[in-house]
């Protein structure tokens, strides 16, 4: 493998990697598309919690774009290489948009604990002004955490092999490629890992504990029921998003030994896994939202 010095670095690539037969992995693309269309064309389903899985969709949607040239260019075309630029910028664009995800599923969190601990208030706490300015910091925070680690990358030096496991760019990985030294790019990304997706996962916990303090305070069974049945969508979905990203942080960082396979299929089941499961998830859980897309889909099937 050619190394990449200094000064090779203008036009220096990467080599991306896939799994043979996964070629179809974004045949997903068009349900968060259908889930938004259907979300703003109906005024029924303008209320918060069909907002914030609009945001996820946004999200989902939003990694598919990033992710689908790299991967079907290697799957259909066999091209591998991506310069270090295009990798950079695809690495803060997956990054943030994680990040974002994660901030949707921590607003959803607190949504679920508001209309069960104080229905009444619900509309008038979550009113689509204040979802707006809370949908406009976190996109901000997710942006800004990220923002750093692209320009700190570029003034490193790569010469050591330059095949990345994946068929897109993850920070963790890219930083490793370099003969630099890499300990503020290691500890900044740690430090952004911890204070914002563990942070996340703990706030969520939080208020998910409150909900069943809540929830075990109702003296129907059947409305106990009912209420935990409305929250079992979204942790499906919340595992999904922490465990595998989580997971693939630690291999990364501090399992070196690890088989390059298990890397590449971490790397897939974080980045494809939750974005496939949350729109049928979401959508098989809402009566409303379920009803709308069969009702699309049959009268497109006439």
């Amino acid at each position: 493998m050619t190394a990449v010095n200094d000064t090779q670095f203008s036009s220096a690539v990467f080599l991306l990697t896939g799994i043979h037969g996964q070629e179809d992995v974004h045949l997903w693309f068009p349900i968060p598309f259908v889930i938004l269309v259907i979300i703003k064309t109906d005024p029924s389903l303008h209320e918060p919690m069909y907002i914030f899985l609009s945001m996820l969709a946004i999200t989902d949607l939003g990694l598919s774009i990033v992710t689908i040239p790299t991967t079907l260019g290697i799957f259909l075309f066999n091209s591998r290489e991506i310069s270090l630029n295009i990798c950079f910028a695809q690495l803060f664009f997956i990054h943030s948009l994680t990040f974002i995800e994660s901030l949707v599923h921590l607003l959803m969190a607190f949504d679920r604990f508001i209309a069960i601990s104080n229905p009444l208030r619900y509309a008038s706490i979550l009113t689509l002004q204040r979802i707006a300015k809370m949908g406009l910091v976190f996109v901000l925070r997710g942006v800004a955490v990220v923002f750093p680690l692209p320009f700190l990358l570029k003034h490193f030096q790569y010469c050591q092999a330059n095949v990345l496991s994946h068929s897109y760019c993850l920070h963790q990985e890219v930083m490793k490629m370099a003969c630099s030294d890499i300990r503020v790019n290691s500890i900044y990304g740690l430090f952004v890992t911890i204070s914002t997706v563990l942070l996340d996962s703990l706030l969520i916990l939080l208020s998910y504990v409150m909900i069943l303090k809540t929830v075990l305070s109702i003296a129907s069974h059947a409305e106990c029921v009912r209420a935990l049945s409305n929250c079992v969508s979204h942790l499906c979905a919340v595992r999904l998003l922490y465990i595998a990203g989580i997971g693939l942080s630690v291999v990364q960082r501090f399992w070196n030994s690890s088989s390059p396979l298990v890397q590449i299929l971490m790397g897939y089941v974080c980045l494809l896994v939750p974005p496939t499961m949350n729109p049928i998830v979401y959508s098989l859980k809402s009566k409303h939202l379920r009803a709308k897309i069969i009702r699309l889909f049959t009268h497109k099937g006439v």
